[in-house]
């Protein structure tokens, strides 16, 4: 019987084969040569470029455990990580839950359209607008001091808060997307069930509804927590001195140092260390889809 199924699936695959082998050729040659390469490039001493003298050396991984530099900012990529994941599960959850539960017709429109609005947008642009935002004389300080009695000065630029804002507004929409298809795939009929039997909004909301849409907060997580804690562009606009985070080390590496071979050494041990984060939360995310 195995063996009639196993020549059944390979029956099935070869007709699907040259449906794959487009999507197969562009990861090998747009991510896992470009790897490849950096994979090399980690293990030099300097890029072969201009007739430089270079040789394999494991000096630029051993830099990361010598120099406890980059080991702290690593945590503090992971701690950020955290905290922009959490506050995308505070705001999209309940985002998702109205779009996919409360709202219907046009207003449900209207209102998705302005989640997945940012991903129209150049990241840049998002970025440079929240630093008219937040400096000091800007929109916000401007509109409060218009409103309010008294004169306050709001001025978040170039500090921690600032970096959170501006991850939060670019991968929220993550977070809504992913929750609002597990939302809207519960039968209702699941939640009339709960709220016939006694239990109280509160109840069928802990027991129902958020483990139905397990899968969706998880998918929304990895897709936020693992680009987050390599992000250099909002920590370096919105940070300046304080946006300093493992992420703008190596953007330093590969653009101002120029010393791609350290760069790309930092990146595989960030790769690393997400992937056994992952791999370690595995069994537990399991049991919670």
């Amino acid at each position: 019987m195995a063996d009639q199924l196993a020549v059944g699936s390979r029956r099935g695959l070869k007709p699907a084969l040259p449906l794959l082998l487009p999507a197969y050729l562009w990861l090998t040659v747009a991510i896992f040569l470009p790897l490849s390469a950096m994979v090399f490039f980690s293990f030099m001493t300097d890029l072969p470029l201009a007739g430089k003298e270079w040789s394999f050396t494991l000096g630029n991984y051993a830099a990361f455990f010598s120099q406890s530099l980059y080991s702290r900012l690593l945590l503090s990529s992971l701690r950020l990580g955290l905290e922009v994941t959490l506050w995308c599960v505070v705001i999209g959850y309940p985002a998702a839950y109205v779009l996919a539960k409360v709202l219907k017709g046009r207003s449900r429109e209207a209102i998705f359209l302005l989640v997945i609005l940012p991903f129209w947008s150049n990241g840049l642009v998002r970025i440079f607008s929240w630093a008219m935002v937040l400096r000091e004389g800007g929109i916000l300080d401007t509109a409060l001091n218009a409103v309010l009695p008294f004169k306050i000065n709001i001025d978040l630029m170039y500090s921690y808060p600032a970096v959170i804002i501006g991850l939060v507004h670019s991968y929220v929409p993550y977070m809504v997307l992913t929750c609002y298809l597990t939302l809207q795939a519960i039968d209702d009929s699941l939640i009339e069930a709960g709220r016939s039997l006694g239990a109280s909004r509160r109840q069928v909301l802990w027991r129902v509804i958020i483990p139905l849409s397990m899968p969706g907060l998880i998918a929304g997580a990895a897709l936020i927590f693992v680009p987050v804690v390599g992000s250099f562009m909002e920590p370096r606009i919105l940070g300046g001195r304080t946006g300093t985070f493992y992420g703008t080390v190596i953007e330093d590496q590969f653009v101002a140092v120029f010393n791609w071979p350290l760069g790309a050494a930092l990146s595989f041990i960030l790769l690393a260390v997400v992937l056994i984060i992952l791999a370690l939360a595995a069994p537990v995310l399991r049991r919670a889809a």
